[in-house]
This record gives structure tokens, sequence and C-alpha cells, in this order.
């Protein structure tokens, strides 16, 4: 019974260092994934030191690095705890053979022991012999062999418990050598995470001192909002009003091509053949651009939270949704997209396959480009210059434009909108929610 339940433990603990192994590996790519947007950052932040003014953004993307080392170092913590627990479960493990090694060594001892008294060859020879008949002798010499068999088993069954108690040692102080690197990092990242707390306040003061040019400057971009935000419905509803005109219209077609062949054809198979003439143009109807919006609206749907950033690299400085301004007490902004800061005329790409169904231009705000994906559309604002025309069938990734910089500064911004439509309505998607992390 005690033999079954070490079996349990040990079964256990192979599930449990199991579980261990997935988290871990789990945490690392998170690490890896937090280590690049930082360094990322990182590189933005350095990009704004010779502008010649303090600006929002840069305060932002210092906000954006100190949550970016925060998530680290709450997955560095994570990475301690699970090495902790595994050097606990590994200490378990060791325990347990340590036991089962002492116990095999002694029945392998007692076994020694017998077969040292037991030694005369003459006396195994004589016990075979002794036998009162053939089947008994041969019954005897199998003993004998099966007690040898038992003893060299044994043997080598304790090896193999040596050899594996040898290799958790092993992994036991591989596993403190990890554990003292995450404690380092984590201590660095503290380090590192007050510096930008200092540089975050610097700034703060900053642009604090400039809280009415900061006042109006909201005010400004707030109308600018509301603007783009009417430009971008009225292209949107202008493209439905645009797909519902071409539907009557091929609705109408198939309705007169319907009437036409039932004009042409005898009185005799008029119940039977029109029918069939009418329910093939309906088939027919179904235009190449409807049957292709299909398809990519399923394709689209499926890649929710895999979808390509507008820019190849860069940090969202502000979310969907209700935003506490950075510097204004008591003062939000409310935006129908994500804000992405990148490198300086940055180039802008397409998120998905699809077609340019839109190309606006804002007075003061750049341009702005809408692409197609079946029922969705992605919307890109604050291009510069745009790479396509409407009509352009894009790619995945594919450049559409550069982006505006605005004066005084070394980066710039897009506004990144998804919407979906549904019939004559149309729905704001939060862009966080289809875009990879």
């Amino acid at each position: 019974m005690k033999h079954v339940n070490k079996i349990g433990v040990l079964f256990f603990c192979f599930l449990t260092s199991l579980v261990f192994s997935q988290n871990s590996e789990k945490l690392k790519k998170e690490q890896e994934r937090l280590d690049k947007k930082i360094s990322n950052t990182k590189s933005l932040l350095d990009k704004t030191q010779h502008q010649s003014k303090n600006s929002l953004s840069q305060l932002q993307l210092v906000e954006k690095q100190i949550e970016y080392r925060e998530s680290l170092l709450s997955n560095f913590n994570h990475q301690i705890r699970g090495s902790e627990l595994k050097l606990q479960e590994r200490s378990q493990q060791v325990v347990i053979l340590n036991q089962r090694i002492e116990k095999m060594k002694q029945q392998y001892k007692r076994m020694l022991i017998y077969a040292y008294k037991k030694r005369n060859k003459v006396g195994k020879v004589m016990y075979i012999f002794s036998a009162t008949n053939y089947f008994e002798a041969v019954r005897r010499k199998r003993y004998l062999e099966k007690i040898a068999e038992l003893q060299q088993k044994q043997f080598l069954i304790i090896r193999q418990n040596e050899r594996l108690l040898k290799h958790e040692m092993q992994l036991i102080e591989q596993d403190k050598r990890q554990k003292i690197v995450l404690v380092t990092e984590k201590e660095k990242e503290k380090e590192k995470i007050e510096a930008d707390k200092r540089e975050k306040e610097l700034l703060y003061q900053k642009l604090k001192k400039e809280e009415q040019s900061l006042a109006t400057q909201l005010s400004n971009d707030e109308k600018k909002k509301a603007v783009l935000k009417q430009k971008i419905a009225n292209a949107i509803q202008k493209e439905i009003a645009a797909a519902e005109a071409k539907r009557k219209k091929a609705e109408e077609a198939a309705r007169l091509k319907a009437e036409k062949n039932k004009t042409t054809t005898t009185a005799s198979n008029t119940n039977t053949n029109t029918s069939k003439e009418v329910k093939a143009p309906a088939k027919k109807e179904l235009s190449f651009e409807e049957a292709k919006d299909y398809k990519l609206n399923s394709n689209f749907e499926t890649n929710k939270g895999k979808l390509p950033w507008p820019v190849a690299s860069g940090a969202i400085t502000e979310n969907f949704g209700k935003n506490p301004h950075p510097t204004l007490e008591n003062v939000f902004t409310n935006n129908n997209g994500v804000d992405i800061t990148t490198q300086k005329n940055g180039e802008v790409r397409a998120i998905f396959d699809g077609e340019v169904t839109s190309i606006v231009n804002i007075p003061g705000a750049g341009k702005l480009v809408i692409i197609k994906h079946g029922n969705y559309r992605s919307v890109y604002c604050n291009l510069q210059e745009t790479s396509v025309s409407i009509g352009s069938k894009v790619s995945t990734k594919q450049k559409i434009g550069s982006l505006l910089v605005k004066e005084g500064e070394s980066l710039s911004t897009v506004h990144f909108e998804l919407h979906v439509v549904n019939g004559s309505s149309v729905q704001v998607l939060n862009p966080n929610g289809w875009i990879a992390r």
C-alpha cells in the first residue's frame, strides 16, 4: 500500500512538473513580448529628446513604458513564484527517491546475505537433485534462476534511481540559478520603473505650466475629432447607399430578364419553365463582390486578436473609449479607435486584404483611408500622403500611405478605427480586441 502511495505521489509530481513547465514557457514568451515592447517604446522616447518642445505624446509614451515595465515586473514575480514551487516539488521528489533507494538497498542487502549463506555450489546442485521427480527439479532450477535475476534487477533499479536522483539534484541547482537571475532582473526593472516615474513627473510638471495652451489644444483636438467622426460616418453611409442602389439595380435587371423570358416561352410550358427561369437569374445576380465579401468577412472574423498593427512598430498612446487627460485634472477624452505613436513619417499599412472604398481629405488633419473587409471597415487617419486610390485592392500589410508630423515633434501618430456594417447600421468596435497584442 505504501509503495502504491509513493507511486501516486511521484505521478502527481510528474504532472505538477509538466504544468510548471508549460506555465514557465508561457511566462517566458510573455517576457519576450514585453521586452520587445519596452525596447520599441524606448527607441521612440530617444527620438523625442531633441524635439523642440515637450508634448503630450512624449508623456503618454513614458506612461506606456511604465505600464510595460510594471507588467514585466509582475511577470518576473510569477516566474520567481513558479521557480520556488518547482524547487519545492523537486525537493519532494528527491525525498521520495532517497526513501525508495534506501528501501531497495536494504532489500538488496538481505538478498546478498541470503545468497552468501547459500553460496555452496554443491548445495545448489544437491537442492535440485534432491527433488522427488524431474518436474520438481526443473521448478527448483527455475526458482534459483529467478532469485539470481531478481538480484540483478534490484541492482539495476537502484542504479537507475540513483541516476534519477542525481539528475533531480542538478535540476534543483539549475532552478536555483534561474531564480537568482530572475530576482536580479526584477531588481533592475524596479530601478528602471523608478527612473521612468521621475521622468514622467518632470514632464508632467513642465506640461502643467502650459495648462492653458493644453486646454486650448484639447478643445481644438476635440473639434477635429468631431469633424473626423462625421466624415467617417458620411463616407461609410455613402458607401452603404451606393451598395444598396447597386443591389436594387441588379434585382430590377433580374426581374426584367425574368419577364422577358416569360413572354418568349410557349403557353404550355409557362407553369413549369418560368419558375426555373426566374430562379436561375436570381443565383447569377449574386455579384462577384458580394460572394467575395462573404469570404473576406468570414476570414476577417476568424483572425480576431491576430490582425497586424496598422504600423510596423509603435505604442498605443490613447486607447478606445474614455481616457483621462494626461495633465488636466477631471478632464476626459473619448476615442472611437486607438492612437498609435510611431516613428516620424511612419508608413501606414492595411491590416487585412480588402478594397479601398473612401479617401477623404480633412483640412488641417491630413487624409483618411477606409478599407472594406466584407461587412467590416478599417479606418486609417492622419495620413500625409496616400499610395492607393478608391477601388484599389490591397493585401495584408500593404503600404497605403505615410503619416503627418506635427510641427516641433519628432514622432507621428496614426488614428485607427474599426467598424462593422449590419444593413444600414454601423457599429464602432474596439480595435484592441482585434489587432495582435
